[in-house]
């Protein structure tokens, strides 16, 4: 390959964004429903966190992390869904590379410190069914802020090697991703120089830091499960597994709809496609989780009408 075919890292200004499609007919639609769910996920999450900060009840460790949560998925829409919706409202798909390799390295952080929060939640409640006496000592505060600094700490080195690893590509001239925003896997796909280390890089961190809090949570709900079966009253295993249920709901549709989109992947060889199915994870479930644990927790729905009617009050 000639040096006029390639565009070296340092020279490359812009990277165009192709999005969901190219009908200009259903583009304002596609603009009032990403905006729409947005909107709708800030509100939730953001609920949620108030709620869990001004209700003294809810200051516990499942809430905590609950909390971060809320504040990680309000994180991770944010960095694709406004520049989608700029891009369709002023018709210029282009991304520059430095906010193209930002993205890559947000998501990539956002995602894995989904992963730890999750496994850590589950194993907050395998703690507090299965060893009740010494829950109170066993996650105490500190521990559960070292926790979350931790898994936030692998989650941002994470995407710190795997930003730095693209900078060592070289891409082509035709710079073109059929997706509403620069996914890994994706820009990869633009590189003309070798990538398969990364790719290996991509698989084994996958591996690692979505496989291991997935065995942990498996390992924690199959303690958790032999523990309530145990419990002679049937008050009792309702009640611990009504604890459970809106994170195995969370966890189901985080790891579900990711599984989902990496078969679909493999299986569908459309771009287009693909990328219409990176929304069920990148989008839908930051949108959901506030449903799931307001519905399904009664203390929750306690906190959160408290919450909704002082914000009334002041309007």
């Amino acid at each position: 390959m000639s040096n006029m075919e390639v565009k070296n890292k340092s020279v490359v200004l812009d990277i165009f964004l192709r999005g969901l499609t190219d009908d200009t007919e259903l583009q304002p639609l596609i603009f009032v429903f990403f905006l729409c769910m947005y909107l709708i996920t800030i509100s939730g999450n953001l609920l949620i966190m108030l709620a869990i900060n001004c209700d003294r009840h809810l200051h516990t460790p499942m809430y905590f992390f609950l909390c971060h949560l809320s504040f990680n998925d309000i994180y991770l829409i944010s960095i694709t869904v406004p520049k989608m919706l700029v891009n369709i409202q002023t018709q210029d798909q282009r991304i520059t590379y430095a906010g193209c390799l930002s993205q890559v390295c947000f998501v990539v952080v956002c995602t894995i410190f989904e992963c730890f929060l999750l496994g850590v939640m589950a194993y907050d409640r395998y703690i507090a069914i299965c060893n009740p006496l010494r829950y109170t000592v066993l996650m105490n505060p500190c521990f559960c802020i070292i926790l979350v600094l931790i898994s936030l700490t692998i989650s941002i080195v994470n995407g710190l090697v795997h930003s730095l690893m693209v900078l060592h590509l070289s891409f082509c001239t035709d710079l073109e991703i059929l997706h509403f925003f620069c996914e890994i896997a994706q820009v990869l796909k633009l590189a003309c120089s070798d990538s398969l280390i990364n790719n290996i890089l991509i698989f084994v961190s996958a591996s690692i830091f979505a496989g291991v809090p997935l065995y942990g949570i498996i390992f924690s709900y199959t303690h958790i499960v032999f523990t309530v079966l145990k419990m002679p009253s049937s008050e009792g295993k309702y009640k611990a597994f009504s604890t459970c249920g809106s994170h195995l709901l969370v966890v189901a549709l985080f790891y579900g709809t990711g599984f989902g989109v990496y078969i679909i992947s493999n299986v569908i060889d459309s771009p287009k496609k693909i990328a219409v199915a990176s929304v069920m994870y990148s989008i839908i479930p930051p949108m959901m989780n506030p449903f799931v644990y307001s519905l399904r927790n009664k203390d929750m729905k306690e906190a959160l009408k408290k919450v909704v009617g002082r914000i009334a009050s002041l309007l």
